[in-house]
This record gives structure tokens, C-alpha cells and sequence, in this order.
């Protein structure tokens, strides 16, 4: 929410992020369950007292709740291994299309279709190419 300005977020919204963003701090806080839970409720308990107040009252109530969790930060919060700063996050590995090339024909068999669809494919893109850059000059297709 840092980088989305505030003046197209509604209120309404902001409160429940600072309100998940505050359960995540306690969470990294608190590893006991118990110890989590309790602290949980208490802070359920301190948005609800505030939901009923005015517009007004509740923009600065807001301003005073984003400042609290700035300064009640964990030192190290968690991070779910995927997501952003997380020690998975994009690590998954998409290989490139022509590792397909070096499959065994055995594996080929088990997906008839696509492999065809593959091959006709790949000369298209051939076909293309060649109207595209014109054909390769054989003698620069030698080593060097």
C-alpha cells in the first residue's frame, strides 16, 4: 500500500490494511500461538471501538495507527517464502524451449500432439525468420 496513493484507496480500506499489516507484525513478534492470540484479540478489540466514529475522527485515528506500527516494526519481520523478499520468491526456473529439443523420443511419444504442433511451429518461425532477415549465408555458419 506504501507506493498507491492514499487519495484514490478508500478509508475503509486502508483500515483493514493497517489492520493485516498490524496481525502480521504481532505475528512476528509473538511466536507462542497463545501469546499471538491474545495480543490479537486486544488489537480486534481496538479496531472495533473505533469503527463507529466519524470521518474525521477516523482519518486520524488511521494517521495514529500507521505511525504506532511504524514504530512497533519487528526488527525482522516474516516474510512468506514466496512472496516479495521471501527466500523463495522467484526462484522458479521456466526453461527455456529448447531444452524440449534434446527430449528422448520416448518422452516425445507420450505427447503426440503437442511435439507436431512444436515442429510445425518451428518452422514457421523458420519461414519467417528467412522473410524476415533473409536466409543464412553458409560460409558463416563454419567455425572460425
Amino acid at each position: 500500500m506504501a507506493q498507491v496513493p492514499s487519495a484514490i484507496v478508500s478509508h475503509k480500506r486502508q483500515v483493514c490494511s493497517l489492520y493485516k499489516r498490524a496481525l502480521r507484525n504481532l505475528e512476528a513478534w509473538y511466536d507462542r500461538r497463545d501469546a499471538y492470540r491474545y495480543r490479537a484479540v486486544q488489537l480486534r478489540a481496538r479496531f472495533d471501538e473505533n469503527a463507529s466514529k466519524d470521518l474525521g475522527e477516523g482519518i486520524r485515528l488511521l494517521a495514529c495507527g500507521q505511525r504506532e506500527l511504524f514504530e512497533t516494526k519487528h526488527f525482522q519481520p516474516r516474510n512468506f517464502a514466496n512472496s516479495a523478499g521471501g527466500c523463495a520468491f522467484e526462484r522458479e526456473v521456466i526453461p527455456p524451449d529448447w531444452v524440449l529439443d534434446y527430449w528422448h523420443p520416448l518422452e516425445k511419444a507420450q505427447y503426440p500432439e503437442y511435439f507436431a504442433k512444436r515442429e510445425q511451429r518451428k518452422k514457421e518461425f523458420v519461414t519467417w525468420w528467412e522473410k524476415q532477415y533473409g536466409k543464412p549465408d553458409p560460409k558463416d555458419l563454419g567455425h572460425h
